[in-house]
């Protein structure tokens, strides 16, 4: 048991650590385009379906309104993205890609791919390791007690 105890045998220590190194790739990758990680995964969400309420984002995105809406307003400010107030119900807000995402998406896909590449990681082994990470995710949302959290 005490190997298990060590730090490195804890599994959230390498997952932590990983992610670390992800958050150094990709702030890399995007510096050019003057975007973050978590503004990049907003423009991810909306090169899928484009036209979603602040809300419908947040769920895909996983993140509240505390944190989406400045996030948003400071892409609507760099020519990313626009908000449009529904005209039926005041309270949805519409988040739309503005012609300077659309045309910089292979860009800023091709840089993505090119860090990727630079870590040596087979397309077999990058769809092994979403596989799982996957599996991972979801048996830690099912564990005892947390299901529905």
């Amino acid at each position: 048991m005490k190997d298990f105890l060590s730090l490195d045998s804890q599994l959230c220590f390498a997952v932590y650590e990983t992610a670390g190194e992800f958050t150094k790739l990709y702030t890399s990758a995007l510096q050019p385009f003057g975007l973050t990680y978590p503004q990049y995964l907003v423009l991810l969400s909306l090169w899928e379906k484009d036209g979603v309420t602040m809300k419908e984002l947040g769920m895909r995105l996983r993140l509240g309104t505390g944190t989406l809406t400045p996030m948003v307003s400071r892409m609507q400010e760099n020519g990313w993205v626009r908000k449009e107030r529904s005209k039926e119900d005041e309270r949805n807000v519409f988040i739309y890609l503005e012609e300077t995402a659309r045309r910089s998406q292979e860009a800023i896909t091709e840089r993505i791919k090119e860090e990727i590449e630079l870590c040596h990681i087979s397309l077999s082994e990058y769809e092994e390791l979403m596989k799982r990470l996957n599996s991972l995710h979801q048996k830690l949302k099912e564990r005892t007690g947390s299901a529905g959290a």
